[in-house]
């Protein structure tokens, strides 16, 4: 009985805590500060293992493993009751109840009230134990005082089995009940009423040869739900835009603090720029194009007076992830913009509603800050982001890439034709060449662009002999300047190789 009472005090624990969460606001979970804490420790190789091997749903793995953890403390912690170690169990269930109120304290603007799910769940834990499990029968002793007391069960089986019954069924409607008050304001149910503003600045049309006529090339525009996710969030900021601030401080002349509201008023851009994620592997999917609508950046920071020795822009999401980009790249022209809307919707909760920072040619690590708060104007020497101590580059400008995406039969049984994307963000793209085996390479057909920050789709016909072939691509930037052929992996600044496909004819 000793896992069942274990598994029973740490649910009713949890339990109680997610009722604490949905009671009172401004409170957390002790179970989501303890996996950013882990996300915050852990080394790049091994964020870069789980992201190859879970891909997006890396996050969902880091709670199911939390917990899993958590339960299995609680399954020893319930063995050592059940054995009469009562306080040596007691003891463990506060060990990692300061182990999660350490890690509340830990996250952005730590109060006390944050901490109460955390003390009143640990507190609930110790109750369950000590209700259920054995007492030392009063006065026990041996005729050996050097031998310890055997300690029988000292609780009725039905007494026990009822006990469990009641407070687990107790346990599952308090969770049940937190859950739902949490889910009390939810972003979607805002973002469905919300209007966005007329556009000022449209995107330029798109070319009728955007989509080439391939089966199986990913599109042009990549839908909202298939667009990558990866960021630092186990659960996706709820962050309505009432009370969402922008605060631009630092090396300026103004201070400024902004409203949502303030950015619907202002001038507003539409553009469509391909952002990709320095995780991305050779040929991988964590790179994606949309049609994002916001408010420049360069047009507030140009208001708030930016002093000439500012080189850095740092800026800092709702759950204090940070991400420096220098100030000559969001000035120098390009639509570096904050953006409300990406597809012609409000941005999904999952993408940084209600606010983010879309910054052409850059990877995300060092630009794109979802539920952005704040932004930081600083010296470039004086501030490591927030992937920079833990090994990535400080720079982070997306390199020159391909990828291959289909293959179909052509006219002929010795026709094949291959299909791709290519990228070479704010640089341009002018060229895509496929070759089989190792031999020649044939320059592909290009599909338009509207602009430089977008990738372009490519196709080629291939004649080739029946067996088993490799197929290579690579790009050109818009100087001419060929995709690096010399493999490297994703850290520090982004892979680069030849992507690979095989096919058989």
């Amino acid at each position: 009985m000793g896992p069942l009472l274990g598994l029973l005090a740490t649910g009713a624990g949890l339990a109680v805590a997610e009722l604490m969460v949905g009671l009172f606001d401004g409170t957390s979970s002790p179970v989501v500060p303890v996996g950013q804490v882990f996300i915050d420790w852990v080394p790049p190789s091994l964020k870069e293992w789980a992201i190859e091997a879970f891909g997006t749903n890396d996050k969902v793995v880091l709670v199911v493993g939390a917990l899993v953890v958590l339960l299995g403390i609680g399954i020893g912690v319930g063995v050592l009751a059940m054995r009469g170690a009562r306080s040596a169990a007691v003891a463990l269930t506060c060990v990692t109840g300061v182990i999660g109120a350490w890690a509340v304290l830990t996250r952005p603007e730590p109060t006390l009230v944050k901490l109460l799910p955390t003390l009143v769940g640990t507190g609930v834990s110790i109750g369950v134990l000590l209700y259920l499990a054995p007492r030392p029968p009063v006065g026990a002793t041996t005729a050996d005082p050097r031998q310890p007391v055997a300690q029988p069960m000292g609780v009725d089986r039905r007494r026990f089995v009822g006990g469990a019954i009641g407070i687990g069924s107790v346990a599952v409607f308090a969770g049940g009940i937190g859950r739902l008050l949490q889910q009390r304001f939810e972003v979607n149910s805002e973002r469905s009423v919300l209007s966005l503003p007329p556009v000022d600045a449209p995107a330029a049309v798109l070319p009728t040869d955007a989509q080439l006529p391939l089966d199986g090339l990913y599109p042009f525009v990549t839908p909202n739900a298939d667009f990558y996710r990866i960021d630092t969030a186990l659960v996706v900021p709820q962050l309505s835009k009432d009370s969402w601030r922008l605060k631009i401080v630092g090396m300026v002349d103004n201070p400024m603090e902004l409203t949502f509201a303030d950015l619907l008023a202002r001038p507003q851009v539409e553009r469509y720029i391909t952002l990709s994620c320095v995780s991305n592997p050779i040929g991988g999917d964590l790179v994606g194009n949309a049609l994002w609508q916001g408010v420049l950046l360069r047009d507030i920071l140009e208001e708030a007076g930016v002093q000439p020795e500012a080189t850095q822009i740092v800026s800092r999401s709702i759950d204090d992830w940070t991400a420096g980009t220098p100030t000559e790249i969001v000035m120098d022209g390009r639509d570096a913009m904050l953006a409300i809307a990406m597809n012609g919707e409000p941005l999904p909760a999952r993408h940084g509603y209600p606010v983010r920072m879309v910054v052409p040619g850059l990877y995300g690590y060092v630009s794109a800050t979802k539920w952005v708060t704040q932004i930081e104007l600083t010296r470039w020497e004086d501030y490591d982001a927030y992937w920079i101590p833990r090994g990535w580059s400080k720079e982070g400008p997306i390199k020159t890439m391909s990828r291959i995406d289909t293959d179909r039969r052509g006219a002929t049984p010795n026709d094949v034709i291959v299909g791709g994307v290519a990228w070479a963000i704010h640089r341009g793209l002018s060229r895509v060449e496929v070759r089989s085996d190792e031999g020649e390479w044939f320059e592909a057909d290009l599909g338009g662009v509207p602009s430089d920050d977008t990738w372009k789709q490519w196709m080629v016909t291939l004649e080739l002999e029946p067996g088993r072939h490799m197929i290579e691509s690579r790009a050109y930037d818009g100087d001419g300047v060929p995709q690096t052929e010399e493999t490297a992996p994703v850290a520090p600044n982004g892979a680069q190789g030849y992507p690979r496909r095989w096919i058989d004819i």
